[in-house]
């Protein structure tokens, strides 16, 4: 079996689980669910029944088809040597996608959730697996640190994206402990990504103009 057989089976998989809770809760759920929280966990968006229902499902097969197709369509194409990781991070993203419709539909069968704070260990999860992919990602268009200097120079690249593998690894372990510190939640999982994002862009800047 080769690599996109793997994914599309592994990826086929989850979506087949998030349709099946779909399938599963419909009789028990409200005609209009909850479906958007705001910073401090009240609801301020809802959907009818079978719209928020099929909402995931429909994305996180659409999700899986983005990642079947990135390094088809990527020019530089060259995603084999990095291949594992690169579908560690499409089912890790497919598996959140997952938990993420999982935490909605027992938030409306009126379990006692805390949305954010349960969010905060998956996204942790997010950022250390997207950390793993950074530091192997080859040049390309779409994986890892991609700003102008990046692309040019391969030693830029390298350079860059260890370090910001290595950050977004340390930041997967911030926005985890937001499930411990639920008041704390939303600044601990959003300020190290965004951190992460803007020094990124300026250290490969720092690095080009060292270089030349």
């Amino acid at each position: 079996m080769n690599a996109d057989s793997r994914l599309a089976v592994g990826g086929g998989l989850l979506v087949a689980l998030t349709a099946a809770v779909s399938v599963l809760a419909y009789p028990e759920m409200p005609a209009e669910m909850a479906t958007h929280w705001n910073a401090s966990g009240d609801v301020d968006g809802t959907m009818s029944r079978t719209l928020a229902l099929s909402l995931l499902p429909a994305l996180t097969a659409l999700t899986l088809g983005f990642f079947l197709a990135l390094p088809r369509i990527d020019p530089r194409n060259d995603y084999e040597s990095f291949r594992f990781a690169y579908d560690a991070l499409a089912l890790t993203t497919l598996g959140f996608l997952a938990y993420v419709h999982a935490v909605v539909v027992l938030v409306n069968a009126s379990y006692d959730l805390g949305v954010l704070q349960a969010l905060a260990p998956a996204l942790g999860g997010i950022y250390v697996v997207a950390g793993y992919v950074t530091e192997r990602a080859e040049q390309n268009w779409f994986v890892g640190v991609r700003t102008p200097w990046t692309l040019e120079d391969e030693d830029v690249w390298r350079q860059t994206n260890d370090a910001v593998g290595t950050l977004l690894k340390l930041g997967g372990v911030v926005a985890a402990a937001g499930f411990f510190r639920p008041a704390y939640a939303l600044v601990l999982v959003v300020v190290p990504v965004v951190a992460v994002a803007v020094g990124s862009v300026a250290y490969s800047y720092h690095l080009y103009e060292r270089a030349t």
